[in-house]
């Protein structure tokens, strides 16, 4: 077995980078010290894949790429650079060609859709009352406050940009549903974790944020698929 690679952490809409900080410590925690999380703008969809295949071109390497939630959109149209060896899919969009994040919701939407609210600047917010209920239901109380005063919103238009040539059908994959999930709904989750033939699937007991309330298992996953792929 090889080197380990280079974790590349991409978060998705209402967050940002730091809310990977529980996963981050956790692979810390079993050796993994190349981490890296992309701060994407979430302005399109290809801003979002040029800022992170940028940040793992900087890398030497394999690098092994994660999404959560969009940001496994982003991972899906980035992830076809030569150097990316696998993607794991947190409670995150696998769209196929030709397909979006927001075609994917409208298909079968999710229970907390209503309590999106966009404004008069084109970004879409979760209601700031409805984004513990919506996102983080199994969080502390603080917490999902926090998060919903922290959160970063997308351009709205970002929901309907369109995969070109996903990835996921050149490089292995691992998937993660959370099945109490209320911003993608599970049995999607489901069709697109089946689709990619994926290494492993695991169904955690979570909200949207799996990465927040179940971050030992959530972090397991990642490095069992970084240990798959080392070398």
């Amino acid at each position: 077995m090889g080197d380990k690679p280079t974790i590349v952490l991409v978060h998705g809409f209402w967050g940002g980078a730091a809310h990977w900080t529980k996963v981050i410590g956790a692979l810390s925690r079993q050796g993994y010290t190349r981490l890296r999380a992309v701060e994407v703008p979430l302005t399109a969809l290809a801003d979002d894949a040029e800022r992170t295949r940028k940040m793992v071109a900087q890398q030497d390497g394999p690098v092994l790429l994660v999404g959560h939630s969009y940001g496994g959109a982003v991972i899906t149209q980035a992830g076809d650079l030569p150097n990316v060896a696998g993607l794991v899919y947190i409670a995150a969009f696998a769209p196929d060609a030709g397909e979006s994040p927001g075609g994917i919701s409208r298909a079968l939407p999710p229970a907390a859709i209503a309590n999106l609210a966009p404004d008069s600047d084109g970004y879409l917010w979760i209601k700031y009352d409805k984004f513990h209920e919506s996102f983080c239901q199994d969080l502390a109380a603080d917490e999902a406050l926090a998060m919903a005063v922290a959160q970063k919103a997308p351009l709205a238009s970002t929901f309907g940009d369109t995969i070109t040539a996903p990835a996921w059908k050149k490089k292995p994959s691992w998937y993660q549903i959370s099945s109490d999930d209320r911003m993608i709904h599970p049995d999607n989750q489901k069709r697109m974790a089946e689709r990619l033939k994926a290494r492993k699937v695991i169904t955690l007991a979570a909200s949207h944020a799996s990465l927040a309330s179940k971050p030992a298992e959530v972090s397991a996953l990642i490095a069992e698929a970084a240990s798959a792929v080392a070398g």
